[in-house]
């Protein structure tokens, strides 16, 4: 859900990736011996390898502009981008998650900005995924104007929807979902007083399609659906259905333990974001990072199949409300990515949003002008997580030194296995056959040891130092012998990264 709701308490992907992403990885791979490791997931309708970025309430120039100097040469194929649609006006984060139409006009951009931004990640080898709020309208009692100048009330909305295309639960006192054990009160009860759609009439489901198609036609490669878990699943697959072969889908359904509405009944819709990963990774302390086996192969209890998952450490709302790790954990937050991207489970989406006051700015939305727009998002010249950060700053992890190159990591390993498993308390290390091995080293303590691996004998760039420049290591090489094996000396709180994408030249 992506509503202060949130606090108090997701069809197959299929997508065609641009050929632009072969030169982006090539980009990457550039000094190596290897022979180039092939951009995954071109022409195919599964993308092995793949990592997306989530940049939270970024413009639209801004987005554009990441893609091209960042996102494309690092090899991220995915961006998720916050809801296009007019909205209601404040200055909190939420109010872009209370739609009033579906113009493309929000305080991102305008909809010319937008459609530039798509055809600009597209030639830098991303597909753009847009943040669809389907499940309900604005949350006001009383009429109000929106940011385009639309004028509303709670159950009107010109031109789209009027009383009788909004669920009235009966269910509750105020209509308000209260049980969360009652199925019924989820899907057709309202989430904190949001106007919540009748999605299971056709007229209802017809206004949604158009505004998806819309989306569509400017270039966006599939959808997030929020709060999938508001509507019943034939709802949401009786939508899906009617998108062209090939939309990718990612479902917001949050397990619940005990609750009737469960992931696993959404899944003919389209993938899900699989949020049971990213609370068990939270839950791994520094000393006790071997129980991640389970998590990076996804045979832990209540994790969806890989091929479904989408796996993130965190987002917008699970940053703000305690049950994942955040920025604020620092070399914690980051080693939690290096995890998630170096093993084979799921899809994996990095999230980079900015920062605010943990107890007081919960609700804060990101720096705006005097009108309320957002200011583009500007990441400085150092990004780490040692680096402090005011309030309103701009996280930029998908830039983080440990975190950036682990996005070449993933496209080498590909769809290789885990192997070669290795653990003691805090700190684990594991392979992907002959593709790459990493060791995360979470105590505060060096760990200096031999590993063995399924690599390739000879001598590779350790990528969280630094990946090859003109066929060098600017940091540390490793060195592979004949059995396999490699010695090293890993500092505190710290990773080691090796893949055949990633070698100096000889």
């Amino acid at each position: 859900m992506s509503q202060p709701e949130a606090l108090a308490r997701s069809r197959p992907l299929r997508a065609v990736v641009a050929a632009g992403a072969v030169a982006a990885l090539a980009l990457i791979l550039a000094g190596c011996t290897e022979e180039p490791v092939e951009a995954p997931g071109v022409e195919t309708e599964t993308t092995p390898g793949a990592v997306g970025v989530q940049l939270f309430q970024w413009t639209w120039p801004a987005v554009a502009a990441e893609c091209t100097d960042t996102l494309g040469p690092q090899g991220y194929r995915y961006v998720l981008t916050s809801p296009p649609q007019e909205h209601v006006l404040g200055e909190e984060w939420w109010t872009a998650y209370q739609p009033v139409s579906y113009e493309v006009e929000s305080r991102l951009g305008t909809r010319e900005e937008f459609a530039e931004m798509v055809s600009t990640c597209e030639t830098a080898g991303l597909k753009v995924i847009a943040d669809a709020v389907i499940n309900h309208m604005s949350g006001q009692d009383e009429p109000g104007t929106g940011w385009a100048g639309t004028e509303y009330e709670h159950y009107s909305y010109p031109g789209l929807y009027g009383p009788d295309d909004f669920h009235h639960c009966g269910l509750t006192p105020d209509d308000d979902i209260a049980d969360y054990g009652d199925a019924a009160q989820v899907q057709t009860c309202e989430l904190l007083n949001l106007a919540d759609l009748d999605t299971g009439q056709d007229s209802v489901r017809d206004t949604i399609v158009g505004y998806l198609e819309d989306l569509l036609s400017l270039g966006v490669a599939g959808f997030r659906i929020d709060a999938a878990k508001h509507m019943a699943p034939e709802d949401v697959e009786a939508i899906t259905a009617r998108l062209p072969e090939g939309t990718v889908i990612w479902q917001e359904v949050i397990r619940g333990s005990g609750e009737p509405i469960q992931p696993e009944q959404y899944v003919d819709a389209g993938d899900l974001f699989e949020f049971t990963y990213g609370t068990t990774l939270a839950a791994l302390g520094p000393n006790s990072l071997s129980q991640f086996e389970n998590l990076a192969t996804g045979s832990g209890p209540g994790l969806l199949p890989s091929a479904t998952a989408v796996v993130f450490v965190t987002n917008h709302d699970t940053e703000r409300n305690g049950t994942m790790l955040t920025y604020t954990a620092k070399e914690r937050y980051a080693l939690a990515n290096v995890l998630m991207l170096a093993a084979p489970y799921g899809l994996p989406v990095v999230y980079s949003g900015y920062a605010f006051d943990s107890l007081d700015g919960k609700d804060a939305g990101p720096a705006q002008d005097a009108d309320g727009a957002v200011l583009d998002a500007q990441c400085a010249d150092e990004v780490a997580p040692a680096v402090a950060l005011d309030d309103g700053d701009w996280t930029c992890v998908h830039r983080w030194p440990q975190v950036a190159p682990m996005v070449a990591f993933r496209a080498a390993a590909g769809e290789a296995e885990m192997t070669d498993w290795w653990d003691d308390g805090g700190v684990v290390a594991f392979g992907r056959e002959d593709r790459g091995f990493v060791v995360v080293n979470g105590t505060a303590d060096a760990v200096a040891r031999t590993w063995q691996t399924s690599l390739v004998a000879g001598d590779y760039c350790d990528v969280q130092t630094g990946s090859p420049v003109d066929g060098a290591c600017p940091g540390t090489v490793v060195t592979v012998a004949e059995d396999g094996t490699f010695t090293a000396t890993v500092p505190a709180k710290s990773a080691l990264a090796v893949h055949v994408g990633a070698r100096p030249s000889s």
